[in-house]
């Protein structure tokens, strides 16, 4: 890779905590060719790239009395929503005495409205809702305003809407880690003036995937612009639909004429439809590919050396602190006397509305720290090496 991309990928890398301190992201010996075939998927980074974003306060919720109704959005833009959100979210209410009502819409509006009549009906003191989007959410949110009940934006927030409060990762910030890492994975193998295609979640539909491109797009425009990569395609998998994603790609890869050295994937499903575009095209394990959710497809694509980082958000910490902000709101206590720090979160679809966030730090996940994602409580070991027993021992992973 040239000197330039080096330094201006340092200088990008001035907006994390941590520099990026690297190791050989494979055994390829880096001869500088651009050639996808003299690329390998699997990346281990020393010290990846590290979030902006400042860790939420320590601290536990007090018992409480009152009822919390939860809507989740569907179960195929990702599995983390039944995977981890339900759960997590159930358990962190329940421990403090809160009586929870955690459903899911499937991806249906009406449902999802539907489910909140409902709630808002049978007395719930707080509705922590992630839409489907911003409209049908910001519906709600005047419903349930005029009924008196607080809303918390959960993990999207509803532009245009009323709610207060928003609990959610740096999503921004998450863009600006997958890019990064990308770049670092690319510039350890010395990779000359590498091409990257964009794909985009459903921007249509959601502004955390908004936030996810502008975050990737801050580390990447720079270096296109000084010459050291080239952004050959951008596409966007409209409503997060995974279905989209292949023939989304395969059409970016052809207008790029198959040749690609670095894909930035919005998360783990896109960057698994990515997977069987490349496989397709006997390039499957030979372009640096990024991820998000830590889901388990995802994981154990790193682990057999197919995708380059995903992106853990440990959502204990999101279900945690939306279930805090919520027993707050119930107690009549201000977030900030809970040790909650919220900060004010522009909303250009509604100059007026006075939205407070607590954005949450997110984690890059390479080779080198899989083992996180188990000490984290988040997978256990043989839920996550199913089948690729012999891989994970590779790594060491317990």
């Amino acid at each position: 890779m040239t000197t330039s991309l080096r330094r201006a990928a340092a200088l990008s890398a001035v907006t994390f905590l941590g520099a990026a301190l690297l190791t050989a992201c494979s055994d390829d010996d880096g001869g500088g060719n651009d050639a996808s075939a003299d690329i390998v998927s699997a990346c281990s980074l020393d010290s990846p790239p590290t979030s902006a974003a400042a860790p939420p306060a320590e601290g536990t919720a007090e018992k409480a009395s009152g009822k919390v109704g939860v809507i989740l959005p569907d179960t195929t833009s990702s599995t983390r929503y039944e995977l981890y959100d339900a759960p997590l979210l159930t358990q962190a209410l329940g421990d403090a005495g809160i009586e929870a009502d955690v459903q899911n819409a499937q991806g249906d509006k009406n449902k999802f409205a539907s489910i909140a009549q409902n709630m808002i009906g049978q007395g719930v003191d707080v509705l922590i809702i992630d839409s489907i989007d911003a409209a049908s959410g910001a519906g709600v949110e005047q419903e349930a305003a005029a009924a008196g009940v607080d809303v918390i934006d959960y993990d999207r927030v509803n532009l245009g809407g009323t709610a207060p409060y928003y609990v959610s990762f740096d999503n921004e910030d998450v863009g600006r880690l997958q890019a990064q890492t990308l770049v670092d994975c690319l510039e350890a193998q010395d990779i000359e003036k590498p091409k990257i295609i964009m794909m985009n979640g459903g921007t249509d539909v959601d502004n955390n995937a908004v936030l996810f491109q502008k975050g990737a797009h801050s580390v990447l425009d720079p270096l296109a612009d000084a010459g050291d990569i080239e952004i050959v395609a951008e596409a966007t998998v409209k409503g997060w639909d995974v279905e989209n994603a292949a023939p989304a790609f395969d059409q970016a890869l052809t207008s790029a004429g198959g040749d690609v050295q670095g894909v930035v994937a919005a998360n783990d499903d896109i960057a698994n439809a990515v997977n069987g575009v490349l496989k397709n095209r006997g390039l499957d394990g030979h372009v640096v590919l990024t991820g998000q959710d830590a889901s388990v497809e995802g994981l154990q694509n790193i682990i057999t050396g197919k995708q380059s980082m995903t992106i853990f958000k440990d959502v204990t910490l999101e279900a945690t602190a939306a279930s805090q902000l919520a027993i707050a709101l119930i107690q009549g206590t201000d977030p900030a006397d809970a040790g909650m720090t919220l900060a004010p979160f522009e909303d250009p679809e509604a100059p007026d509305h006075d939205l407070q966030a607590l954005l949450l730090p997110a984690q890059v996940i390479t080779q080198a720290n899989v083992q996180d994602i188990i000490d984290a409580g988040a997978l256990d070991l043989d839920e996550l090496c199913a089948g690729i027993e012999d891989d994970c021992a590779k790594l060491g992973l317990s």
